[in-house]
């Protein structure tokens, strides 16, 4: 189970209360889209305004800039792991591998650019999503497994060959960005590169 969020700064031994984590998560949301819109260089009080809250509220949470492009991205990613999760039982396991991998890559701008922030700022973004990160790999490599095990993917494939896969379809994704048909077409590219081959597939 998740702990409580707790403040940030003097005091941050203190769970937040229920108002406060909305307004937590109000600013989160806010800035995750207003990221993905505009880029990471928007400013704050553009997130303040985009979620209804006074730039002091979004201070009290997040200290910096950097603190709240940091937790955009620990909350992306423990969504996806989330998503994953979910996913695990699909009664379609090879549409639910796909469609996960599909997910990540459609998402790959936004997040490749709050990365390259993260790291202009100095922050070691590994460190800061390790737990996370381990998560996300958890669920991806079940999703894998079911899959491999429909027949779905092909059996030689083990989950850093299909990380690897994601980053790359990732940034070329952010190549062509404004383009669909490029990406969609980059994909099903892929994704027939890991699908098992006729006599593997049940």
């Amino acid at each position: 189970m998740t702990p409580p969020k707790r403040a940030s700064g003097p005091g941050g031994d203190r769970p937040l209360r229920a108002d406060a984590l909305r307004n937590r998560a109000r600013v989160l949301e806010a800035a995750e889209a207003v990221f993905a819109a505009h880029g990471t260089s928007v400013s704050t009080e553009e997130v303040a305004r985009r979620a209804g809250v006074g730039i002091g509220t979004v201070f009290r949470h997040f200290p910096t800039k950097e603190a709240l492009l940091e937790a955009v991205f620990v909350a992306r990613l423990d969504r996806l792991a989330a998503e994953a999760d979910a996913l695990i039982g699909a009664e379609d396991p090879g549409e639910a591998f796909f469609s996960f991998f599909a997910r990540v890559v459609g998402h790959a701008a936004t997040k490749n650019a709050v990365t390259a922030a993260l790291a202009e700022a100095g922050i070691d973004v590994r460190e800061t999503t390790a737990e996370t990160g381990r998560e996300l790999r958890r669920a991806l490599g079940a999703l894998l497994r079911r899959a491999q095990d429909a027949g779905a993917v092909r059996p030689d494939i083990g989950l850093p060959e299909v990380l690897a896969l994601l980053v790359g379809a990732s940034q070329a994704a952010e190549h062509v960005a404004g383009d669909d048909g490029v990406r969609a077409r980059t994909l099903a590219v892929v994704f027939d590169g890991l699908r098992a081959a006729p006599d593997h597939a049940e």
